[in-house]
């Protein structure tokens, strides 16, 4: 199978050595040369700098790490070309575009998957299980928090001018940090409504809200907030519901789901994750399933339907913070089933 990546920062870096990891070779790079890592790793590699050129080469699969505000530029050419596209999260900065994309999708026969990689997390996953269960009994409210300090996120580049710190690349809190935004509405369903606060009160050289406070609305009647932030030191990332009947909790330090049932009080369940479980197996999980959907062996864990939505809950939190108004959800925007 032949590859093009696209955009070769520290996530196209990540998925090109997953693909040799699981077997692939036939591998192009679609390049601007706008990274400010080494070269090594991708010295052997067929490289294009004209994109129309790199897809006449007939790739099978596309995957998409450039800036978030350049994916489109990318993703609807490579799904005219027939390409199966794993488009990284979220899937742009705008919701604009999206109904072209989808339209193409569907004209050509293209597979996507969006890359919300903490759908492979294994304590998330028994999170979602749990909760298909009842363990906690019908979910009343849930808390999910992520704080990074964003000069610690990536080291080894200067920050300020990654495509996080800057507002034309689709950068800030809420898109850069939005997987809570994707994960609570695969275990909770569908938002209502939607309000939030932003600010950018930190020492960081950024032009991008640094902190963001999201209060979400769910259809089935729970309600959730959301903290993200460029700030926080040391980083946290977690997530608690709380049920009629129980509580569950996630961590992302140790990975570790962990559920306290009323009926039992006093004692904690914990489940946690496989041995020697790192970062990068979420990665890994992700690229093994992209596969399995190009070969039509599952359909997308996370589908375009999924990160347009997810989209359109960031894009909504970020109008309830620029208008001071709680933004309404549904059948704000409606999507092909074909999605």
């Amino acid at each position: 199978m032949k590859v093009l990546v696209a955009g070769l920062g520290s996530i196209g870096r990540r998925h090109l050595r997953n693909l040799l990891a699981l077997g692939e070779r036939d591998i192009l790079l679609y390049r601007t040369y706008q990274s400010t890592l080494p070269e090594d790793e991708l010295a052997g590699f067929p490289v294009y700098t004209d994109l129309d050129e790199a897809l006449s080469t007939g790739p099978d699969a596309v995957i998409i790490a450039n800036p978030t505000s350049l994916h489109l530029d990318i993703a609807i050419p490579a799904a005219q070309a027939g390409c199966h596209i794993l488009l990284e999260k979220p899937v742009s900065h705008s919701l604009e575009r999206l109904d072209e994309l989808q339209s193409v999708l569907k004209r050509s026969g293209s597979r996507l998957l969006v890359g919300y990689q903490f759908r492979y997390h294994p304590g998330l996953q028994k999170v979602a299980s749990l909760l298909h269960e009842h363990a906690i009994g019908r979910p009343l409210s849930a808390r999910a928090h992520w704080g990074e300090y964003l000069p610690d996120w990536h080291p080894w580049e200067d920050y300020r001018h990654t495509y996080t710190a800057r507002a034309d690349l689709g950068g800030g809190a809420i898109l850069t940090l939005s997987h809570p935004l994707d994960y609570l509405r695969w275990l909770l369903g569908e938002v209502a409504a939607i309000w939030a606060f932003t600010s950018r009160q930190s020492e960081l050289l950024i032009e991008v809200e640094d902190t963001a406070e999201i209060g979400l609305q769910f259809e089935n009647g729970a309600l959730g907030s959301v903290h993200l932030d460029y700030n926080q030191r040391p980083p946290a990332h977690y997530l608690e519901i709380v049920g009629t009947r129980g509580t569950l909790r996630w961590d992302s330090a140790d990975g570790n789901a962990r559920l306290f049932r009323a009926a039992s009080p006093g004692e904690w369940e914990s489940f946690p994750t496989p041995a020697n479980f790192e970062r990068n197996h979420l990665f890994l999980a992700e690229m093994r399933h992209f596969l399995a959907v190009i070969s039509e062996d599952a359909p997308p864990a996370c589908s375009l339907e999924d990160g347009a939505r997810a989209l359109q809950l960031a894009r909504a939190a970020m109008e309830s913070a620029q208008s001071s108004k709680m933004i309404e959800i549904r059948n704000e925007w409606k999507y092909s089933s074909a999605w």
